[in-house]
Protein backbone atom coordinates (compact mmCIF):
# COMPACT_ATOMS: atom_id res chain seq x y z
CA UNK A 1 0.00 0.00 0.00
CA UNK A 2 1.84 3.61 -0.93
CA UNK A 3 1.12 6.70 1.34
CA UNK A 4 -1.59 7.94 -1.29
CA UNK A 5 -3.70 5.30 -0.62
CA UNK A 6 -3.80 6.10 3.72
CA UNK A 7 -5.92 8.65 4.72
CA UNK A 8 -4.57 8.67 8.39
CA UNK A 9 -1.99 11.30 7.86
CA UNK A 10 -1.32 14.29 9.59
CA UNK A 11 0.36 17.33 9.56
CA UNK A 12 2.58 18.81 12.10
CA UNK A 13 5.34 21.03 13.02
CA UNK A 14 8.46 19.19 13.43
CA UNK A 15 10.57 19.22 16.70
CA UNK A 16 14.03 17.85 17.80
CA UNK A 17 12.71 14.24 18.21
CA UNK A 18 11.88 14.12 14.49
CA UNK A 19 15.57 15.40 13.40
CA UNK A 20 16.43 11.96 12.88
CA UNK A 21 13.32 10.66 10.85
CA UNK A 22 14.31 14.00 9.21
CA UNK A 23 18.28 14.02 8.12
CA UNK A 24 17.27 10.30 6.62
CA UNK A 25 14.57 11.44 4.37
CA UNK A 26 16.88 14.21 3.13
CA UNK A 27 19.71 11.78 2.97
CA UNK A 28 17.19 10.02 0.12
CA UNK A 29 18.29 12.55 -2.72
CA UNK A 30 20.93 14.89 -1.10
CA UNK A 31 21.61 16.59 -3.74
CA UNK A 32 18.21 18.02 -5.21
CA UNK A 33 17.61 18.46 -0.96
CA UNK A 34 20.89 20.12 -0.40
CA UNK A 35 19.29 23.56 0.40
CA UNK A 36 17.30 22.46 3.54
CA UNK A 37 19.66 19.54 4.40
CA UNK A 38 22.50 22.31 4.49
CA UNK A 39 19.88 24.05 7.21
CA UNK A 40 19.21 21.27 9.03
CA UNK A 41 23.00 20.25 9.45
CA UNK A 42 23.86 23.59 11.20
CA UNK A 43 20.24 24.46 12.85
CA UNK A 44 18.44 20.96 13.41
CA UNK A 45 14.95 21.96 13.88
CA UNK A 46 14.93 24.85 15.69
CA UNK A 47 12.57 27.79 13.62
CA UNK A 48 14.97 30.84 14.17
CA UNK A 49 18.43 29.51 13.36
CA UNK A 50 16.55 27.81 10.16
CA UNK A 51 15.26 30.76 9.40
CA UNK A 52 11.96 29.01 8.52
CA UNK A 53 9.49 26.26 9.87
CA UNK A 54 9.61 22.84 8.83
CA UNK A 55 6.23 20.44 8.97
CA UNK A 56 6.23 16.93 8.11
CA UNK A 57 3.75 15.18 7.05
CA UNK A 58 3.08 11.61 9.05
CA UNK A 59 1.57 8.45 9.62
CA UNK A 60 2.16 6.76 12.71
CA UNK A 61 4.64 8.76 13.84
CA UNK A 62 6.28 7.96 10.75
CA UNK A 63 7.73 10.90 8.80
CA UNK A 64 6.92 10.65 5.06
CA UNK A 65 7.38 14.11 3.47
CA UNK A 66 8.16 17.81 4.85
CA UNK A 67 7.99 21.22 3.83
CA UNK A 68 10.16 24.37 4.17
CA UNK A 69 8.45 27.39 4.94
CA UNK A 70 10.42 30.02 5.27
CA UNK A 71 11.26 33.02 2.57
CA UNK A 72 11.04 29.93 0.34
CA UNK A 73 8.73 27.13 0.29
CA UNK A 74 10.09 23.88 -0.40
CA UNK A 75 8.22 20.68 -0.61
CA UNK A 76 10.46 17.59 -0.19
CA UNK A 77 9.21 13.80 -0.46
CA UNK A 78 5.81 14.84 -1.33
CA UNK A 79 2.91 13.11 -2.34
CA UNK A 80 -0.76 13.81 -3.89
CA UNK A 81 -1.82 12.67 -0.80
CA UNK A 82 0.86 14.94 1.74
CA UNK A 83 0.61 18.19 -0.40
CA UNK A 84 -3.23 17.95 -0.35
CA UNK A 85 -2.79 17.61 3.38
CA UNK A 86 -0.04 20.59 3.42
CA UNK A 87 -2.03 23.04 1.59
CA UNK A 88 -5.22 22.47 3.88
CA UNK A 89 -2.60 23.95 6.34
CA UNK A 90 -1.08 26.03 4.69
CA UNK A 91 -4.22 27.92 2.81
CA UNK A 92 -5.37 29.71 6.04
CA UNK A 93 -2.09 31.49 6.32
CA UNK A 94 -1.27 34.87 5.24
CA UNK A 95 1.65 34.27 2.56
CA UNK A 96 5.12 35.25 3.83
CA UNK A 97 7.52 33.33 1.29
CA UNK A 98 8.77 34.95 -2.06
CA UNK A 99 9.28 31.99 -4.03
CA UNK A 100 8.19 28.34 -4.52
CA UNK A 101 11.23 26.20 -5.45
CA UNK A 102 11.60 22.27 -5.81
CA UNK A 103 10.94 19.74 -8.18
CA UNK A 104 8.56 20.28 -10.81
CA UNK A 105 5.61 17.55 -9.78
CA UNK A 106 5.38 18.77 -6.49
CA UNK A 107 5.91 22.95 -6.79
CA UNK A 108 2.99 22.63 -9.62
CA UNK A 109 0.65 20.40 -7.68
CA UNK A 110 0.95 22.43 -4.08
CA UNK A 111 0.74 25.39 -6.19
CA UNK A 112 -2.84 24.26 -8.08
CA UNK A 113 -3.87 23.97 -4.11
CA UNK A 114 -2.87 27.06 -3.06
CA UNK A 115 -2.92 29.43 -5.71
CA UNK A 116 -7.26 30.38 -5.13
CA UNK A 117 -5.77 31.89 -1.64
CA UNK A 118 -2.53 33.02 -2.27
CA UNK A 119 -2.33 33.81 -5.56
CA UNK A 120 -1.96 35.71 -7.90
CA UNK A 121 2.26 34.54 -8.26
CA UNK A 122 4.13 37.23 -10.41
CA UNK A 123 6.40 34.47 -12.84
CA UNK A 124 6.00 30.78 -12.94
CA UNK A 125 9.08 29.34 -14.13
CA UNK A 126 8.19 25.92 -14.96
CA UNK A 127 10.81 24.09 -16.61
CA UNK A 128 14.12 25.05 -14.80
CA UNK A 129 16.77 21.91 -15.61
CA UNK A 130 18.51 21.00 -12.51
CA UNK A 131 22.08 19.95 -13.13
CA UNK A 132 24.86 17.93 -11.22
CA UNK A 133 28.54 17.12 -11.47
CA UNK A 134 30.31 15.07 -9.18
CA UNK A 135 33.48 14.46 -11.63
CA UNK A 136 36.05 16.94 -12.91
CA UNK A 137 34.99 19.24 -16.04
CA UNK A 138 35.46 18.88 -19.02
CA UNK A 139 36.76 22.05 -20.05
CA UNK A 140 40.24 24.01 -18.97
CA UNK A 141 39.50 26.37 -15.46
CA UNK A 142 39.62 29.90 -15.73
CA UNK A 143 42.94 30.18 -13.21
CA UNK A 144 42.09 33.68 -12.76
CA UNK A 145 38.82 32.47 -10.85
CA UNK A 146 39.35 32.26 -6.85
CA UNK A 147 37.93 33.25 -3.81
CA UNK A 148 36.76 36.34 -3.12
CA UNK A 149 38.24 38.26 0.36
CA UNK A 150 36.39 41.25 2.81
CA UNK A 151 38.25 43.39 1.42
CA UNK A 152 36.60 43.23 -2.13
CA UNK A 153 32.88 43.62 -0.60
CA UNK A 154 32.16 46.60 -2.05
CA UNK A 155 33.43 45.37 -5.90
CA UNK A 156 30.71 42.13 -5.48
CA UNK A 157 27.91 43.32 -3.96
CA UNK A 158 27.00 45.59 -6.87
CA UNK A 159 27.51 42.39 -9.17
CA UNK A 160 25.14 40.58 -6.73
CA UNK A 161 22.48 42.99 -6.96
CA UNK A 162 22.56 43.15 -10.69
CA UNK A 163 22.69 39.84 -11.47
CA UNK A 164 19.71 39.33 -8.49
CA UNK A 165 17.39 41.68 -10.11
CA UNK A 166 18.07 40.41 -13.78
CA UNK A 167 17.11 36.95 -12.94
CA UNK A 168 14.27 37.89 -10.39
CA UNK A 169 13.13 40.71 -11.85
CA UNK A 170 13.17 42.98 -8.56
CA UNK A 171 16.21 44.52 -6.86
CA UNK A 172 16.83 42.58 -3.39
CA UNK A 173 18.01 45.91 -1.90
CA UNK A 174 14.93 47.88 -1.89
CA UNK A 175 12.71 48.07 0.78
CA UNK A 176 15.30 49.21 3.31
CA UNK A 177 17.29 45.52 3.42
CA UNK A 178 20.18 46.92 1.24
CA UNK A 179 22.32 46.59 4.68
CA UNK A 180 20.93 42.57 5.51
CA UNK A 181 21.81 41.86 1.66
CA UNK A 182 25.45 43.17 2.32
CA UNK A 183 25.80 41.83 5.06
CA UNK A 184 24.70 38.08 3.40
CA UNK A 185 27.30 38.67 0.74
CA UNK A 186 29.83 39.27 3.40
CA UNK A 187 28.97 36.00 5.31
CA UNK A 188 29.37 34.04 1.79
CA UNK A 189 33.05 35.83 1.56
CA UNK A 190 33.84 34.85 5.42
CA UNK A 191 32.71 31.25 4.45
CA UNK A 192 34.91 30.86 1.45
CA UNK A 193 31.83 30.29 -0.76
CA UNK A 194 32.13 33.36 -2.78
CA UNK A 195 33.63 33.54 -6.35
CA UNK A 196 34.85 35.72 -8.82
CA UNK A 197 37.52 36.86 -11.43
CA UNK A 198 38.19 40.48 -10.43
CA UNK A 199 40.65 42.55 -13.31
CA UNK A 200 41.44 45.73 -12.50
CA UNK A 201 38.62 46.39 -9.74
CA UNK A 202 35.97 45.11 -11.99
CA UNK A 203 34.05 41.59 -11.39
CA UNK A 204 34.05 39.93 -15.04
CA UNK A 205 32.72 36.61 -13.74
CA UNK A 206 31.13 35.79 -9.89
CA UNK A 207 29.03 32.60 -8.73
CA UNK A 208 28.59 31.55 -4.92
CA UNK A 209 28.11 28.51 -3.26
CA UNK A 210 24.38 28.96 -1.68
CA UNK A 211 24.21 25.94 0.61
CA UNK A 212 26.59 23.45 1.34
CA UNK A 213 26.76 20.03 2.80
CA UNK A 214 29.66 17.07 2.78
CA UNK A 215 27.14 15.17 -0.22
CA UNK A 216 26.62 18.02 -2.07
CA UNK A 217 26.83 21.93 -2.63
CA UNK A 218 24.28 23.98 -5.05
CA UNK A 219 25.57 26.82 -6.80
CA UNK A 220 24.16 30.03 -7.71
CA UNK A 221 24.15 33.62 -8.93
CA UNK A 222 26.23 32.89 -11.57
CA UNK A 223 27.28 36.00 -13.60
CA UNK A 224 29.38 37.03 -16.37
CA UNK A 225 29.49 41.56 -16.50
CA UNK A 226 27.51 42.46 -19.69
CA UNK A 227 30.27 44.15 -21.42
CA UNK A 228 32.27 40.82 -21.53
CA UNK A 229 29.49 38.68 -22.54
CA UNK A 230 29.79 36.68 -25.77
CA UNK A 231 33.66 35.96 -25.13
CA UNK A 232 33.01 32.01 -24.17
CA UNK A 233 33.88 33.11 -20.24
CA UNK A 234 31.34 31.39 -18.36
CA UNK A 235 32.32 27.60 -18.68
CA UNK A 236 35.65 28.72 -17.65
CA UNK A 237 34.48 29.88 -15.08
CA UNK A 238 32.13 27.73 -13.95
CA UNK A 239 35.01 24.69 -14.56
CA UNK A 240 37.10 26.53 -12.20
CA UNK A 241 34.23 26.68 -9.17
CA UNK A 242 33.68 23.15 -9.81
CA UNK A 243 37.34 22.34 -9.13
CA UNK A 244 37.21 24.91 -5.97
CA UNK A 245 34.00 23.45 -4.82
CA UNK A 246 34.77 19.91 -5.29
CA UNK A 247 38.56 20.27 -3.52
CA UNK A 248 36.89 21.99 -0.32
CA UNK A 249 33.41 21.79 0.02
CA UNK A 250 31.93 18.21 -1.78
CA UNK A 251 32.30 16.02 -4.69
CA UNK A 252 28.83 17.03 -5.93
CA UNK A 253 28.26 20.24 -7.47
CA UNK A 254 24.96 20.90 -8.57
CA UNK A 255 22.29 24.33 -9.83
CA UNK A 256 19.01 24.93 -11.49
CA UNK A 257 18.82 27.06 -14.97
CA UNK A 258 16.08 28.85 -16.59
CA UNK A 259 14.93 26.97 -19.46
CA UNK A 260 15.07 29.76 -22.11
CA UNK A 261 18.93 30.62 -20.58
CA UNK A 262 20.00 29.46 -23.96
CA UNK A 263 23.90 30.60 -23.10
CA UNK A 264 24.22 29.50 -19.66
CA UNK A 265 22.81 26.06 -20.62
CA UNK A 266 25.49 25.55 -23.66
CA UNK A 267 28.04 26.63 -20.88
CA UNK A 268 27.09 24.04 -18.02
CA UNK A 269 26.68 21.31 -20.94
CA UNK A 270 30.35 22.17 -21.83
CA UNK A 271 31.58 21.89 -18.33
CA UNK A 272 29.73 18.39 -18.35
CA UNK A 273 26.55 18.92 -16.05
CA UNK A 274 23.83 16.77 -16.93
CA UNK A 275 19.81 17.25 -15.94
CA UNK A 276 19.05 15.10 -12.81
CA UNK A 277 15.96 17.02 -12.25
CA UNK A 278 13.12 19.19 -13.53
CA UNK A 279 12.62 21.77 -11.13
CA UNK A 280 9.90 24.37 -11.03
CA UNK A 281 9.69 28.08 -9.46
CA UNK A 282 6.71 30.23 -8.36
CA UNK A 283 7.72 33.92 -8.16
CA UNK A 284 5.63 36.84 -6.04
Amino acid sequence: MTIDNLMTGVVRGIGSSDLGQVQALLALDPVVNCFVASRVNIAGTDPWRLGGDLWGYFTDDRLHSLVYVGANLIPIATTATSRAAFADRLRPLPRRCSSFVGPAEEVQDLWRLLEPAWGPSREVRTKQPFLALSSPPLVAADERVRLVVLAELDLLVPACVEMFTDEVGVSPVTGGVAGGYRARIAEMIRAGHALARIDDGEVIFKAEIGSATEAACQVQGVWVAPAHRGRGLAAPGMAAVVNIAQASISASVSLYVNDFNYPARKAYDRVGFTQSETFTTVLF
